[in-house]
């Protein structure tokens, strides 16, 4: 039989599970973000003192209420390129004595106005948690020891004292913190070869956790997959840290820079095999050493980032917070967003902490004007999935189409199943196909009684479509109308360039 012309095709794609093949728990941390103090991510981002949406400490109400909906478990702070070179005793103290400095990563002058004791408490308004980083770049062991003294310890000591003269009587009590950031790179002011990062990393993770031997720490990996030094950078720096450190950083970004969408939607490819080689050198240290410790990944940069790169190099040096790295995403960003987290929910065994950078304004899912703050297009992959991708992934298996991609070969559907503890079966799937529809079947007649409880859709038909504060309802989940549960056969049609979350409840009273 012929094709009807100007008729879709229908392609197929079935899920096999088991609900006694369980991946890994997911690590709640790995829905994290990152705030960074560059362009307007803090100033004019989350604080605002002048704004009508401030509070009495200048924090943005109508931003905390969004970040509040993400449900971020953890914020990276202060950078980024910007920890480099980062005089934390800068960021305390009464704000009139504090100096503006300039900050070589981003050439801009930094007010110091918004400082780590600000953080902290904005931390506990949008209840999230620190994931502080130090200073390796220009600074050291010596500061790094001052630093957890000023936040963990309680008292008695000179650092801690002055905490408490600053008005913080408890300790911040932060317990995970990233040793510097992206020490591999040549961009990095106090950039360093391996073996020179390696044996910092080691020594200032030992004196930190002398002073607190509770804390967790994130050795820098490599800035990226393309990195000539990636493999030796990680086997070097872990050969040296290994007993010191419990994860280690990844940092990737992705953009449809050359107009091939279909291609571009294939980028979580890449990022798959990045995960498995980065955890395959970390077992090849671990079995050298003969340990019985496993390091995990930290993948605390992620996102799309290249809509901005022309207009930011216009960008004037030595201003105050300039919007820099402002990206405005497109429907087909937020899809890739939606890929890149099932894929390190696939990896749940050894991801365990990741962070979309960034939070407001510089590459983020919020955007703010003086006016008002509005949800970008890929703020909704995250949400869904933050919120309800909490339990423990399930091992599946996924047959289908696929396509070559620079990438590899790359499935048209991207699938997930995440048992909740709240006794929810949740499915999250991407088609990336820009011409047909997909079928996606899944077998569960193993569970006793299940029923559809929600099926939400993110889809626009223009690949390019944008929110803005003109028009913040552009791009925006709807419910969905194509799933069904029929003798224990989950079937669902997923139409082409389309994001769908679908929960089934269990153990439904017949």
């Amino acid at each position: 039989m012929k094709e009807k012309k100007g008729v879709a095709k229908l392609k197929k794609t079935t899920m096999y599970l088991d609900k006694h093949f369980i991946l890994a728990p997911v690590d709640e941390r790995i829905y994290g973000s990152f705030v960074e103090h560059l362009g307007r991510c803090v100033y004019k981002g989350i604080y605002q003192p002048e704004s009508p949406f401030a509070d009495e400490q200048g924090f943005r109400q109508d931003v905390a209420a969004l970040i509040k909906q993400l449900n971020v478990p953890i914020v990276r702070y202060p950078g980024g390129n910007f920890v480099s070179g980062y005089k934390w005793e800068d960021s305390v103290g009464p704000k009139e004595q504090r100096p503006a400095k300039i900050d070589l990563a981003w050439r801009v002058i930094e007010s110091n106005q918004f400082g780590l004791n600000e953080f902290m408490d904005w931390t506990k308004q949008v209840n999230t948690a620190p994931m502080m980083a130090i200073n390796l770049g220009t600074r050291g062991i010596e500061a790094a020891k001052n630093l957890i003294e000023y936040t963990n310890l309680k008292g008695g000591s000179y650092y801690s004292d002055l905490r408490r003269a600053h008005g913080v009587a408890d300790p911040h009590d932060i317990k995970l913190w990233c040793l510097g950031n992206e020490m591999d790179g040549p961009w990095q002011e106090g950039h360093k070869t391996a073996d020179e990062y390696g044996r910092l990393a080691e020594e200032a993770g030992k004196a930190m956790r002398l002073v607190d031997p509770t804390i967790e720490t994130v050795a820098c990996g490599s800035s990226s997959l393309t990195m000539p030094t990636f493999g030796m950078w990680e086997d070097t720096v872990l050969s040296h840290c290994y007993d010191q450190v419990d994860y280690i950083s990844m940092h990737q970004y992705y953009g449809n820079r050359n107009g091939d969408s279909q291609d571009y939607l294939a980028s979580n490819v890449a990022m798959d095999q990045f995960i498995s080689q980065v955890a395959a050198i970390c077992d090849a240290v671990k079995a050298k050493r003969r340990s019985k410790k496993t390091i995990n990944i930290s993948f605390d940069e992620w996102n799309v980032w290249y809509h901005s790169n022309e207009q930011d190099q216009k960008i004037e040096p030595w201003s105050q917070h300039p919007p820099q790295l402002e990206d405005v995403y497109h429907f087909e960003d937020a899809l890739l967003v939606a890929s890149m987290m099932i894929t390190m929910l696939h990896h749940a065994d050894r991801v365990k902490i990741a962070c979309m950078a960034q939070l407001v304004n510089v590459i983020a899912p919020i955007m703010t004007s003086d006016t008002a703050a509005w949800k970008q297009t890929i703020f909704y992959p995250y949400e869904m999935i933050s919120n309800y991708g909490r339990g423990h992934v399930l091992h599946s298996i996924l047959r289908g189409a696929d396509f070559d991609s620079s990438h590899g070969k790359a499935s048209y559907v991207d699938a997930i199943a995440i048992e909740n503890e709240d006794d929810y079966l949740t499915f999250f799937l991407v088609n990336k196909d820009l011409q047909d529809a997909n079928e996606f079947t899944c077998d569960l007649r193993q569970y006793d009684s299940l029923q559809i409880a929600t099926h939400q859709v993110l889809h626009h038909p223009d690949l390019h479509a944008v929110n803005t504060e003109a028009t913040p309802n552009n791009v925006v989940p709807v419910n969905g109308k194509t799933a069904e549960l029929n003798d224990g056969i989950l079937r669902v049609v997923l139409e082409k360039q389309s994001f769908q979350m679908l929960r089934l409840k269990k153990n439904v009273s017949k």
